[in-house]
C-alpha cells in the first residue's frame, strides 16, 4: 500500500497522523566503515531495532532523523554522512492489541522514510542517555540482514522492504546473501 507524501495529515499534539491513520515516522540504519549496522535494544526490554521516531508538525523528514538520531543515540550531523533514504514511504500496521481504538484520530500504524547513515566518528561518541527518555540501553554491531532475524515479528516486512532497496547504496557491488531467508518469508505470513 504506497502512497504520494501528500496525503493530508492530521496534527495531534506532537504527533502526525496521516488520513489513512499512518503516523509519519523516521527510521535510522547507520553503519559503520565495516557495513554493519547500529542495533539497539529498548530499555527495559529483549526487544531490538534500528533507532526511529514519529515526525512533528512541520518537520521534514531528514529534520526529524537528525532530531531522532541526536536523541536516541547521541549522534549529531557532523558525526554521520547521508547515503540515502527510501524513495517513499513504508508502512506497517499495528497488531489489533496495540491500535488504541479512544485515540482520535485512530493510528493503525506508522509510515516511514528511512535513512542509510554511515557514522563518521568512534564508537564512544554513541551516548543512549543524551536524552531524559532514553530509548535504548545498549547497542551492538550487528551484520546487514540480521536485524531481519531479530525484529518484532510485525516490522519484519517493513525491515525487509527498507534493508533491500537501501542495500544497493551500501553494497554496489552486490549485497551479502541472505542466510534463513525460507524461515523468514514462511514467519511473515
Amino acid at each position: 500500500m504506497e502512497e504520494s507524501r501528500d496525503v493530508e495529515p492530521y496534527l495531534v499534539g506532537p504527533v502526525v497522523i496521516d488520513s489513512d491513520g499512518y503516523r509519519s515516522n523516521v527510521a535510522i540504519v547507520l553503519c559503520n566503515n565495516q557495513r554493519q549496522l547500529f542495533w539497539g535494544r529498548r530499555i527495559g526490554q529483549e526487544a531490538w531495532q534500528f533507532p526511529q521516531g514519529g515526525m512533528k508538525p512541520h518537520e521534514t523528514p531528514e529534520q526529524a532523523m537528525y532530531r531522532e538520531l541526536e536523541e536516541e543515540v547521541g549522534l549529531r550531523k557532523h558525526q554521520v554522512e547521508v547515503i540515502g533514504c527510501t524513495d517513499d514511504w513504508l508502512h506497517y500496521q499495528l497488531p489489533e492489541r496495540f491500535i488504541r481504538h479512544h485515540s482520535k484520530p485512530l493510528c493503525i500504524g506508522q509510515k516511514q522514510i528511512w535513512f542509510l547513515l554511515r557514522m563518521k566518528c568512534r564508537d564512544q561518541d554513541v551516548c543512549l542517555n543524551w536524552s531524559p527518555k532514553p530509548e535504548f540501553d545498549h547497542w551492538r554491531w550487528v551484520k546487514y540482514w540480521q536485524p531481519l532475524r531479530e525484529v518484532v515479528y510485525f516490522k519484519r516486512r517493513v525491515y525487509t522492504k527498507a534493508l533491500k532497496e537501501l542495500a544497493p547504496l551500501l553494497f554496489p557491488d552486490g549485497a551479502p546473501a541472505r542466510r534463513g531467508s525460507n524461515h523468514l518469508r514462511q514467519n511473515c505470513r
